[in-house]
């Protein structure tokens, strides 16, 4: 009974993680509007957030707390980021910079998008119904098949709230739920939003 009461705990406080570090992917989803109101401002907020973010983690792997930001990054951490330098928030700011540097608008907010709620939403919907595993668990290291159908709704739909195209959207869908099962770790965070805005960049255009 105690062994199954420690084990209910961890898996709460796995999912307390999980929980607190999609929601902060889910803002994400709110760069685009800020991008198009306010592009200088928000590229300069979030190049000056992702260098103070750097700053304060190795500050942090130093002994040397910042207030705030080295709690919000420790309950971020997952176990594999035990005594390293979490590398998530810096991908993320990075995959939202180059995309919105590198692409027009439209596929610059389809591929932000696709980070913000397709990885967000797979990430999550798989902690809480996750019960089928994806086959080859080498290479999608135990993801689960109610987490990448949620990957590719919230995929679809965000691109065709965008573009209005059903084959468009259906076919970024499909990339970004096969990228997100890939074991990328971190780094799925800078290559779903430049690879999906690169995809409909090539569809919109041609």
């Amino acid at each position: 009974m105690e062994k199954d009461g420690v084990l209910r705990q961890k898996m709460l406080n796995d999912l307390k993680k999980e929980i607190f570090r999609k929601s902060i992917h889910l803002c994400a989803g709110f760069v685009p509007f800020f991008l198009a109101h306010f592009f200088v401002f928000t590229i300069t907020a979030l190049s000056s957030v992702a260098v103070l973010y750097i700053v304060c983690e190795f500050l942090r792997l130093k002994g040397i707390r910042v207030p705030l930001i080295s709690a919000v990054t420790e309950t971020a951490a997952r176990k594999r980021d035990d005594g390293r330098f979490v590398l998530g928030p810096v991908m993320l700011v990075l995959g939202i910079l180059a995309t919105a540097l590198i692409f027009q608008p439209v596929p610059a907010s389809i591929g932000i998008y696709a980070l913000a709620f397709g990885d967000g939403f797979a990430s999550l919907a798989g902690k809480l119904f996750g019960k089928h595993k994806l086959c080859c668990k080498k290479i999608t290291c135990g993801k689960t098949v109610e987490g990448s159908l949620a990957c590719f709704l919230a995929v679809f739909i965000s691109s065709f709230a965008v573009t209005k195209k059903i084959t468009v959207s259906l076919v970024l869908a499909v990339v970004a739920t096969l990228i997100e099962v890939l074991p990328l770790k971190d780094f799925d965070n800078l290559i779903i939003p430049v690879t999906i805005a690169f995809c409909s960049h090539f569809l919109l255009t041609f």
